[in-house]
């Protein structure tokens, strides 16, 4: 039987004449809705954003990008890898898997993942940290590794009502009921987060953001729900 003649890779070619094939190079997925992302990120997020995306592909090759949540996230064997986003001020990056390991779903705080508010990338552990990180992620994957249930802390009472911050919820429609209808913690988040503003015209500004999120049924963290 003669060579098959034609415009065959090099390893194809080789292994009909009985030389090992090369090891083909496993060619990135890439999601055009995540380029669209990252180019409509700001400034400060898109270098951040390009960075943990060229890590997961470094560490995972055979990984998936995809949106959820309007989100860019990363999948491996059909299961979330690691996930990113880009907010006005802030990035975010998560890697699920790593709260198989109780002391890294110590680290995570809801609205942030596990590294934090990343403004620069200098805010993020080194490339090779965050490799081996990945890795062990997919490995986790692979084993068939569960994410604990997480437990939930005693819930701290809820602070006093401000009375500007009532003034507003009753003025503005339907906040005053959703607010009382919120859990007390969920109240506490939006209560704490305005009388910590260290300027009124802060105070003011979120009075008026909170009243307005809140007749809409928004809680305080309500970009990073799915988070």
């Amino acid at each position: 039987m003669g060579i098959a003649k034609g415009p065959f890779p090099l390893d194809l070619r080789q292994n009909q004449i009985g030389f090992p094939a090369l090891e083909c190079e496993v060619m990135p997925s890439r999601d055009t809705r995540i380029d669209a992302y990252i180019a409509k990120s700001a400034a400060f997020a898109k270098p951040i954003l390009e960075h943990l995306r060229a890590l997961v592909h470094e560490a995972c090759p055979d990984v998936e990008e995809t949106l959820k949540w309007s989100a860019p996230h990363f999948t491996h064997a059909g299961k979330i890898l690691a996930g990113m986003a880009a907010f006005k001020q802030h990035a975010g990056f998560i890697v699920p898997m790593r709260d198989a390991s109780a002391s890294d779903a110590s680290k995570r705080t809801e609205a942030m993942g596990h590294y934090g508010r990343i403004t620069v990338l200098a805010d993020l552990p080194a490339r090779r940290v965050l490799i081996a990180q990945l890795k062990q992620a997919a490995k986790a994957i692979d084993g068939g590794a569960k994410l604990p249930n997480r437990k939930r802390d005693t819930p701290k009472p809820v602070p006093t009502m401000p009375e500007d911050f009532a003034r507003a919820l009753a003025k503005t429609a339907g906040a005053k009921k959703q607010f009382a209808a919120f859990t007390p913690g969920k109240q506490r988040e939006y209560l704490e987060w305005i009388t910590e503003a260290k300027q009124e015209a802060t105070r003011a500004k979120r009075i008026a953001e909170a009243s307005a999120w809140i007749a809409e049924g928004k809680t305080r963290y309500w970009k990073y729900a799915k988070w």
